[in-house]
């Protein structure tokens, strides 16, 4: 498991999301916005990884390698993902479905490419870093809840920063699955 990718990918996946839970943090109570936030994640890695297992057992590596692209794309169009509410009258259903509403097609699409590959053990130990992260990122977050310069920073770098590091997570994984160097060898076979 690259922990360095794996971090750099939950963060730029998240890093919209995490504006979002600003707000939701003084909404909700604070065990309500981790619990669905980490259900939410869980929830979407699972997918990812399950998604991935499929694609694996038709495709070889290196072909889905071209899974690199969608990361990219992402981070090239302008297309803003719309924040809508979710209606419930539980605040964790409310977190987890304001979660997934506007962060599982990011999820889906950036963390399959990564997760490509893992053993079953190592998904396990995933998960487990991810679930990590997760409650490091909300106390993080309620920490900072009040503190203006630090959304005022968000909402300045936060966009930009995003897409700097889902460019960075798609070239990674065309280099890493082979995709980059086999469309090099044929090309230099036609020519």
């Amino acid at each position: 498991m690259n922990m360095s990718l794996l971090t750099l990918t939950f963060l730029a996946v998240n890093l919209d999301f995490f504006i979002m839970m600003l707000f939701l943090l003084k909404k909700y109570s604070f065990r309500a916005v981790l619990f669905g936030y980490l259900a939410g994640n869980l929830l979407l890695m699972i997918v990812s990884y399950l998604a991935g297992q499929i694609l694996e057992a038709f495709l070889p590596e290196w072909l889905l390698g071209v899974l690199g692209f969608i990361p990219i794309y992402l981070a090239l169009c302008d297309d803003d993902d719309d924040e809508g509410e979710v209606q419930g009258k539980s605040p964790f259903w409310m977190v987890l479905g304001t979660y997934l509403s506007v962060c599982a097609g990011c999820n889906l699409s950036i963390f399959l490419p990564v997760l490509l590959g893992e053993t079953w053990l190592t998904f396990a130990e995933t998960l487990a870093y991810i679930t990590i992260l997760t409650f490091l990122i909300v106390f993080l977050l309620k920490a900072v809840a009040n503190n203006r310069f630090v959304t005022s920073m968000i909402d300045r770098f936060g966009e930009i920063l995003m897409k700097i590091c889902y460019i960075a997570i798609g070239i990674y994984v065309l280099l890493d699955s082979g995709f980059l160097a086999h469309v090099i060898d044929f090309v230099a076979h036609l020519f």
